[in-house]
């Protein structure tokens, strides 16, 4: 096994890992069911490849491409809190025009990169040319994003926000609009996906309208894969553990296909280990609760042994 194949799957942990956070806004935070980054993960690659390739500078178009999955998430919020369309189906919705939308940008189904100038070449051309330069720039990136994630949900408008995902009612009684703290996550979150979407499109070297498939899925393993790994106690260790759980569902994904296992037993290799960070919890309450039945059975031995003497004796 190489060094070069390993980091290549921490690499990919660490950009999706921002996909994460956006799924930790939503579906931690917010707890709001949202589907719409299946169509803002590949938005944001279509939107920065399609600017590269016109010419525009790679940097300035991811930040174009974060503006559009705002938009995206926007767009969700409002159709849930303005036209009243449950949650969950408002993201399906603004994931399936999305999907056309994305077509549009690119004019095709794939856009190429190849010969384009990225982040990566870019730095390369100022001298930072290092073998894991990708690595620096993704780590660098994601914890940044993380960091600003918990600087914002520490200020009052993000405890209003988390307020808004743990009592909505409660909230609302203190004059806050839960809608506006609801369109705000869910763009937010969209943002956080197209952001990765571009930087994972520059990574690839291409940008396809199919990139989306599956990207909840992941976002969420990779939540709940953190949270059984690191308890969620506190926000900080919340974005930290779906940072962490995202670059360990790749490193699974990758020592699963060394395994043996197709490609195409991917989806049931996911499956796997999320019905695996799901039940962790219940499984090491069952332990501890076993453990705690032995410590106390010695205890308890000569008063059950008292009790049955007096019943033979009576």
């Amino acid at each position: 096994m190489s060094w070069f194949a390993l980091s290549g799957s921490i690499e990919q942990g660490l950009v999706y890992g921002i996909m994460a956070l956006g799924v930790y806004l939503t579906f931690r935070v917010l707890n709001f069911p949202d589907l719409t980054v299946e169509g803002s993960f590949p938005l944001g690659a279509a939107v920065s490849a399609t600017l590269i390739v016109a010419g525009v500078d790679p940097l300035l178009s991811i930040a174009a491409a974060t503006a559009c999955g705002l938009l995206a998430g926007l767009t969700t919020g409002l159709l849930h809190t303005k036209m009243r369309i449950s949650g969950l189906l408002a993201g399906i919705l603004t994931m399936t025009a999305l999907y056309s939308i994305n077509l549009r940008i690119m004019g095709r189904p794939n856009v190429p990169l190849l010969r384009q100038p990225t982040i990566f070449t870019e730095l390369s051309q100022r001298g930072f040319d290092h073998p894991l330069q990708t690595l620096f720039v993704f780590l660098a990136a994601a914890l940044a994003l993380k960091l600003l994630l918990d600087w914002f949900l520490s200020t009052e408008l993000g405890l209003a926000m988390r307020a808004t995902g743990d009592n909505a009612d409660m909230i609302r009684s203190f004059g806050v609009s839960t809608d506006a703290m609801i369109n705000l996550g869910v763009a937010l979150a969209n943002g956080l996906a197209a952001l990765a979407g571009a930087l994972a499109a520059q990574y690839q070297g291409y940008a396809d309208v199919g990139m989306g498939l599956g990207m909840v899925v992941a976002g969420l393993a990779s939540v709940i894969i953190g949270n059984a790994l690191l308890r969620p106690s506190t926000v900080f260790r919340g974005t930290l553990g779906a940072l962490l759980g995202s670059v360990v569902y790749r490193l699974a994904i990758f020592f699963a296909l060394r395994a043996g296992f197709a490609p195409t037993d991917l989806r049931i290799v996911t499956a796997l280990l999320v019905i695996m960070a799901l039940s962790m919890p219940a499984l090491k309450d069952g332990l501890l609760r076993r453990a705690a039945r032995r410590e106390t059975a010695p205890a308890l031995r000569p008063a059950a042994q008292k009790r049955r003497g007096l019943e033979r004796s009576g």
